[in-house]
């Protein structure tokens, strides 16, 4: 039988710790809470491996990996009081970690099996929530946010999200579906949404984040 709080003890020190993500809040709500709770029953024994772990019965969502996870949220410097839109949230794991550091989460899923699992797990928690709609869309009647973030990757710059981050607000995300993605760190300034690379990355790219191809004349 798997000794999961060594497990969660082991991925902290071996995989988050040593990515440099040093704040108390993140690791903290990583060593608390159960990640086996949020994946496939047949997964549980998979829960903390630095893998991309698959949920919901598309085959195509995954959870991120927990490094990747956790230096996208340390990226965006949370305060207590900010308000976060996680995007692609799936069974809820990244949101139940961002309920821990930040003020207010809201978890948008468009899958509707995934949404009802992000439901149920965030529902002992009195500052998350978990919200069904297309994700390309965001979720405008929470907004603005202080900070936005994408639990996957997008194959173009998410330029679609600046209305919905108060100015100054921050986005972290995974560009690029191949081997050459990169988690970026991006800034609203008025109109711009201007971004910077953080660390390499990869990532599942997320549902309608599919660059769309390009014709040849």
């Amino acid at each position: 039988m798997t000794d999961f709080a060594a497990a969660r003890r082991n991925m902290v020190d071996g995989q988050v710790r040593t990515a440099d993500v040093t704040d108390p809040r993140i690791l903290s709500a990583m060593l608390g809470i159960p990640r086996e709770n949020f994946v496939p029953s047949a997964s549980t024994a998979l829960a903390y491996l630095d893998l991309d772990l698959p949920v919901g019965e598309s085959g195509t969502r995954r959870l991120l990996k927990p490094m990747v996870l956790a230096k996208l949220i340390h990226a965006l410097e949370l305060a207590s009081s900010d308000r976060v839109l996680d995007v692609g949230c799936a069974t809820g794991y990244g949101a139940a970690l961002l309920a821990h550091v930040a003020g207010q989460v809201t978890a948008l899923e468009e899958d509707p099996g995934l949404a009802q699992a992000a439901d149920r797990a965030l529902a002992g928690l009195k500052n998350a929530s978990a919200v069904t709609g297309p994700l390309t869309k965001g979720w405008p009647k929470g907004a603005p946010y202080d900070a936005i973030i994408l639990e996957g990757a997008t194959e173009f710059p998410p330029d679609a999200f600046l209305p919905q981050l108060r100015d100054g607000g921050r986005l972290a995300c995974v560009l690029g579906g191949g081997p050459g993605a990169r988690a970026m760190l991006y800034f609203r300034s008025g109109d711009d949404l201007g971004g910077r690379p953080i660390f390499d990355a990869s990532a599942a790219v997320l549902p309608g984040f599919v660059k769309a191809p390009a014709f040849a004349f």
